[in-house]
Order: structure tokens, then sequence, then C-alpha cells
């Protein structure tokens, strides 16, 4: 890139940090933040935190088969069961037997050595759980929990550096799973979004053969798995794009793959209800430097390139002032419903949505929580009404908000970085 297009992207990327130092003021100010989403319902502030003492950052969740739980995987890498009864959480299963060093709730760079759990699904006719750990691969753990086995830990002679999500499909004995990036590992998913990578994929395990196979390659951050009610597709969120791809396994359609939804944020896990429709969780919407960042690549790579740590980087990402996003899609795609929490009170990052019974349980990055939502007494971000209880699960308690730093200072020392990177002398930003 020349030194002009080079000063451009940074002198862009320092602009849009320094509106990330006060998100709520300079993102209106400037207009730059995410719009509303028509239709939308403020509905999710109402929902009630179920805590989960000692652990960190709940991704996804499961119910086994004779529908206790949920269960969820946590930061540490521990799947952890919530005891109804007792109101308590206990240990359910670990994906590694080294866990001496594994003793904090969030310690990013003990991962590779802890595992990172993130997807979970349960085999509904033997009641094993699988669980797609970011760093360890697919493994496996029967109903009574314990120490997981490994499935699949390295596809074409490549160990997988970041296993993301799974569903089952019982009755071919099959599973569909993603990996996020064949070069980033979970620890480094800003760098994987900002760099544009394209090395995801989705892939299917054969569980008579043992034989795995890359159904799709070239994905922007592949994440979410869900498989139809009638077993003829199965989707795979795109995160960095923000939609979802099908893929159609039977029927006059099979092996093509489509576009199923764009949507107005980034896509985490995707989960299928009783009536064959889909809750997709959206870590952030997206808005107008989200999409100009991850549209030009160039750009994210100068912003890598600045003194910017992860939560100034990630304010970028969700436009200043995060808040939980939740969209139900019909089985053609069509938006159904979108809840949010408009201004963020209850819940930021949300990862999934599992509906059971007619309750909505959420896994999200803030707490943890649990929630009787009714739809009677709501404020509207839109139009439509919510017509069952809705329960969710929490998250992390670790802040991505902004810290506090002066914006004059902030700047200034982003400048003087990007001039230092781009090899021009510092005396020619007029200093003595």
């Amino acid at each position: 890139m020349n030194p002009k297009l080079r000063l451009i992207a940074g002198v862009l990327a320092v602009v849009a940090a320094a509106l990330a130092v006060n998100p709520p003021d300079y993102w209106k100010l400037f207009g730059l933040g995410v719009a509303p989403i028509p239709g939308s319902i403020d509905l999710l502030h109402t929902a009630q935190v179920i805590p989960v003492p000692g652990a960190l950052g709940p991704e996804s969740l499961a119910f086994d088969p004779t529908g206790d739980g949920p269960y969820t995987g946590v930061a540490d890498g521990r799947v952890l069961k919530w005891d109804r009864n007792n109101r308590r959480w206990t240990d359910f299963a670990v994906t590694t037997s080294q866990r001496e060093e594994c003793v904090r709730p969030f310690a990013p760079e003990m991962e590779h050595v802890c595992g990172r759990p993130l997807g979970l699904k349960f085999d509904k006719k033997n009641g094993d759980l699988y669980i797609a750990d970011a760093y360890l691969g697919l493994q496996v753990v029967g109903p009574a929990g314990g120490l997981a086995s490994q499935v699949v830990r390295e596809v074409e002679g490549q160990p997988l550096r970041f296993t993301n999500d799974l569903d089952i499909d019982e009755h071919k004995d099959v599973i569909y799973f993603s990996d996020s990036s064949t070069i980033f590992q979970r620890r480094q998913f800003m760098s994987s979004v900002l760099n544009g990578d394209r090395t995801g994929r989705l892939l299917k395990y054969n569980k008579s053969s043992k034989e795995v196979t890359v159904l799709l390659r070239g994905l922007a951050f592949a994440n979410g798995v869900a498989l139809s009610k009638d077993r003829s597709f199965v989707l795979v969120a795109e995160t960095t794009t923000c939609r979802i791809l099908r893929i159609w396994l039977d029927g006059p359609n099979a092996g093509n793959t489509d576009v199923f939804a764009e949507l107005p944020g980034f896509p985490d896990n995707v989960r299928r209800n009783s009536n064959g429709e889909f809750w997709v969780a959206l870590h952030a919407k997206s808005g107008f430097v989200s999409k100009f960042i991850t549209s030009n690549t160039w750009v994210g790579k100068s912003m890598l390139k600045l003194p910017l740590g992860f939560k100034r980087l990630h304010s970028l990402l969700v436009g200043g002032k995060a808040h939980a996003t939740a969209v139900k899609l019909s089985e053609n795609g069509e938006v159904l419903q979108v809840l949010e929490d408009c201004e963020g009170k209850t819940m930021k990052f949300i990862s999934e949505l599992e509906e059971k019974d007619g309750e909505l349980w959420m896994g999200f990055h803030k707490h943890e929580a649990k929630a009787d939502v009714l739809g009677s007494n709501h404020r509207r971000c839109g139009v439509f009404s919510l017509d069952f209880p809705q329960r969710r699960l929490g998250s992390s308690n670790s802040s991505n908000a902004a810290s506090a730093v002066g914006p004059e200072s902030f700047v200034f020392d982003a400048l003087r970085s990007l001039y230092w990177s781009i090899g021009w002398p510092y005396r020619q930003m007029g200093s003595a």
C-alpha cells in the first residue's frame, strides 16, 4: 500500500478509536453508532440473571435428553450443569486432564492448556455430550460426565485451531461442526476479523466411518451451526460478513450453497427451536464504522498496528455502546422477531439462545443469569410482540468498555505511532 493510503487508513483508525474513548457521547455526536432495528422490542433487559460463582464466559447451552440442565462451558475449561432443585452449578466435565494450573476464572494465555468449551450438543439417542473445544477439537463425554475423550483433533493432517460450534444428525450419525480459522486461535479472534481472515470451514464427521469431510471452505469466521428440522440443509454463521450461509444436504439443491439470511450484526451461535425456526445471537449490531472496517481489510490491518488494546478495538466494531440483540428467523430465513436490551442495562454480549418449554435461555458475556420475561408490558424499539416467557443465562464479568483515557492524549499517542509505523520523522507532527 502506498504511503497516502496508509496514512488515510491510519487517520480513519485513529479517529474511530478516539470515538471509542467515550462511546455514548462521541458516537452519537458523529452519527456513527449502530442504527435501531425496525420492528425490534426492548425486552431483554427484564431477564433475570443466574450467577455462576467462580466462573466467567458461559458460551453455549444444552439440555440433556431427560430435560435436565442447562449445561454450559466456561472460560476456565469446565462444563457446568445447572442443578434446578438445589439452584446451584455443579462441575460436569472437562476437556483435558492437565488442569493443575487452571485455577483462574479467566486466563486467555492458558486456554490452550485448560481448553475452552464452546459449542455443546447432546446426542439424544445415547445421552453423550459432544463438545467443540476451541483448542482441543471435537470431543465427547458420556451421560455421567468426567473427562471428555477426543473425537476429531486434526483435519487434512493439520490440528484444528479454532473449533467453534456443532449440531448432530442422530438419524445419520453425523456431526456438523465449524472451524473458525486455520490461522488464528480463539484468543486472537479480533485479529481474525480485522485481517479479513477467510480460512474458516464447515466440516462433517461421520461417527460410523470416523471420516471428516470439508463441506465449505473460505468462510469469514465460521461460527454457529444448526441443522434444519427436516435435515435437508445445515446453516453456518459467517460472523465477519454478518450473514448465515445454507448448504443443502438433500433434495434437488443438494450440494449447493446460498445465503440464508443477511443480518444487522455479527452472528454468534444459531439454534433451532421445536417449530423449525432459528434463534440467532448477535454478538453486536453492525454500524457504519464496523462495516467500513470489515469491508476494507487494509483498514483493519492498519488498526492492528496502532497502540490500541482489545477493549478499544472491540468497541469500534460494536459501535461504541454494546447491547444484546437476538433475532428469530423462519425456516426460510425471514426475520420473525428481534429482541434487544436497547440500553445494555442487563446484557451486552449474548452468545447463544436456546428455546425450551416456552422459555428462552441465553448465554451472555457479562454476568450469569436466569430470567422470566413476560411479553405484555415492555417498551418497543419497534412493533413486534413477544408471546412467551424468556429465561436467560449469564457470562463474563470482564467489561469491554473503553478505559478512561483522555481523548486528546490518546489521539496524540496513536498518531505518533502511526507516523513512526510509516517511517516519517516524529518532528513532522509539529513537535519541537
